[in-house]
């Protein structure tokens, strides 16, 4: 009976082991009114056989990535995984390798972290990185909490055109703080500096904006980094990393915080997660970093290892001295997005958005040559864009290519009320002409 974790007689054999008669005794703390009275409205149970069969059918009724033309955008792509990025992180001694606690144990795991930080801040062109993050999501909130910390400073502007679902959690984070966001309008599809000017003022403490921005439009950055650095406040960037293989790095136009989602650096889309935070920064913000810091140093022979130097996290110091409740980091995954930087090379970093670039230009002009789509901005772009349907609710659009095994959307009606006709679609190096152009003929 595989899939029943104990029998009657072990149950009881516990009971009697803890001074117990009966599991009611056991939660008899637990008041009346909150107990189920009745079974659980399950059905029957099945066996090992029945209960293959019956998982592998529901299984099948997803439709992976892999196996259809994906152009899903707003988050998570479908970008090629080299075969040794999976060989690496499938070996015992990385993904058996538990969280390293004490600053000397476990110099496998210590030496890829630090790698990790290493090809982070090359690609960012940021002072620091460290070791992961939860999400991207989570990754972006922690830079904004040490830009309030920095500054002491109890407002945050954020562009409206930064992920959604990213500006949500930063809403959650922010509930119970004493601290005010100003929320800046992209009627154009990016930041109108002008807009972003009245915004950020001597009581603002960051300017929170994404590059390439959630319509997949081109923020102006070297702009939006002037006016923030103009009041005092910080500039917090959250990126793509493949853009950084063509756009200007962020230590490049002057920000201080950069947080990223680290999914397209070698991880697959895998419904939604696990996922990669990135957090990186200038050295004057590094006491403020959340999570671990891996540093190199020498033994007492004088050989080269490897040691958490910075560990401000509860599980290491008071509680009141921790610089956030993240407590851990994605280390196999980091380890991935180490393993795809270093076999990808700045050469090979290039290549692939320069492929995402010109994919998504020919894309673009074969779903708009027919008028049912439209481009809902006149902004440059880079992997994804965002198209207008004209007179058909896009929801249907992306109903309709899913019908025919093709993967497109989100739709932004469900962020966006006066975006309520318009999808996103993103195309990476895996997209080919053919792809496009049977998209394009379905949507005609």
């Amino acid at each position: 009976m595989p899939y029943l974790p104990n029998t009657i007689s072990d149950q009881q054999a516990m009971l009697d082991a803890i001074g117990v008669s009966s599991t009611d005794e056991l939660f008899a703390m637990i008041p009346d009114a909150l107990r189920l009275k009745r079974p659980l409205d399950l059905p029957p149970g099945m066996g090992e056989l029945e209960l293959t069969r019956h998982m592998t059918a529901l299984a099948a009724r997803n439709l992976p990535a892999g196996q259809s033309a994906g152009f899903l955008g707003g988050g998570s792509y479908d970008h090629f995984i080299p075969a040794v990025v999976d060989v690496i992180a499938s070996r015992s001694e990385f993904y058996t390798a538990y969280t390293p606690y004490q600053p000397e144990a476990s110099q496998g795991t210590l030496q890829a972290m630090f790698e990790y930080q290493t090809l982070i801040t090359q690609l960012t062109g940021m002072d620091v990185s460290n070791a992961s993050m939860y999400d991207g999501a989570s990754a972006a909130v922690e830079a904004v909490l040490m830009a309030l910390s920095a500054t002491r400073r109890k407002r945050v502007a954020v562009a409206r055109s930064v992920h959604p679902e990213t500006r949500q959690v930063l809403e959650t984070y922010l509930t119970n703080l004493d601290v005010a966001i100003d929320l800046v309008d992209v009627p154009e599809g990016a930041v109108v500096p002008d807009d972003a000017q009245r915004a950020v003022t001597e009581q603002t403490a960051c300017l929170l904006v994404q590059q390439p921005n959630f319509f997949g439009c081109l923020e102006p950055m070297d702009e939006l980094s002037r006016i923030a650095h103009a009041q005092g406040a910080l500039l917090v960037t959250v990126v793509d990393p493949i853009s950084l293989g063509l756009l200007k790095r962020p230590g490049e136009y002057g920000a201080d915080l950069v947080a990223a989602e680290g999914q397209s650096l070698g991880c697959p889309m895998g419904f939604g997660g696990p996922y990669l935070g990135i957090l990186a920064c200038s050295e004057k913000f590094v006491r403020r970093m959340p999570g671990r810091l891996v540093g190199e140093t020498t033994d007492r022979r004088g050989k080269r290892c490897y040691v958490l130097t910075l560990q401000t996290r509860e599980q290491h110091i008071r509680r009141e001295k921790a610089t956030s409740n993240i407590c851990t980091n994605q280390g196999l995954l980091a380890l991935r997005a180490s393993v795809y930087l270093a076999l990808m090379g700045p050469q090979g970093m290039r290549q692939v958005a320069e492929l995402c670039l010109q994919k998504t230009r020919y894309a673009l002009e074969q779903l708009t040559a027919g008028g049912v789509l439209k481009p809902a901005f006149n902004r440059p772009v880079l992997k994804e864009f965002t198209l207008r349907a004209a007179g058909e609710n896009a929801a249907k659009v992306v109903e309709k290519a899913l019908a025919e095994g093709m993967l497109v959307g989100p739709s932004l009606g469900r962020w966006y009320p006066e975006l309520d006709g318009c999808l996103l679609v993103a195309v990476t190096e895996k997209r080919t002409r053919d792809d496009i152009d049977r998209l394009a003929s379905l949507l005609a």
